[in-house]
């Protein structure tokens, strides 16, 4: 995800919010991994169809879908009760900084709302800098400091890192 997938523009034209259903695994994973491209410290690429399918075993992605079809961004949410999680927000690089990333991410906290969660939590790898700011601006606070698991192996090199987890009541 990035600060662009992020912004505060409310203009966005109106998406289609919808669950993804296993069949949307193909065109997900080349969308997140798109949106992920800033991530240069990971070896490969962010997702493939095996990890994504173990996602959907865990949780569900909400998709953002223009007028045509196309899908324009993608969020995962899980349930962790009391609580739930959103992660993986990813917004096609062509769409980002059009509010679309506020839209998924609202759409996220209303479902897991509607699922019986009384807060949501998401993880920033700290080298994300720019993230966090933006969060807070969503009112998420910081409330931890973990280790950061990656989907996959880092470039060789890379220095450890720490994965900060904001939450938000909802």
């Amino acid at each position: 995800m990035t600060d662009e997938a992020l912004s505060d523009n409310k203009s966005a034209p109106p998406l289609r919010i919808r669950l993804a259903t296993v069949a949307d695994i193909p065109r997900l994973v080349p969308s997140i991994n798109a949106a992920f491209l800033v991530e240069t410290f990971l070896e490969g690429t962010r997702t493939d169809i095996d990890r994504l399918s173990a996602y959907f075993r865990k949780g569900e992605f909400l998709l953002a879908e223009d007028a045509s079809g196309q899908l324009i961004g993608s969020i995962y949410t899980e349930l962790r009760p009391p609580r739930g999680y959103l992660g993986m927000l990813a917004i096609a690089p062509a769409h980002q900084r059009a509010g679309h990333g506020r839209t998924l991410m609202l759409a996220g906290e209303d479902y897991l709302r509607g699922k019986g969660c009384n807060a949501v939590d998401i993880c920033v790898i700290a080298w994300r800098t720019e993230l966090p700011p933006i969060y807070r601006r969503f009112g998420y606070v910081e409330t931890a400091l973990e280790d950061f698991q990656p989907s996959q192996r880092l470039k060789p090199g890379t220095p450890p890192c720490q994965s900060i987890i904001m939450s938000k009541p909802l």
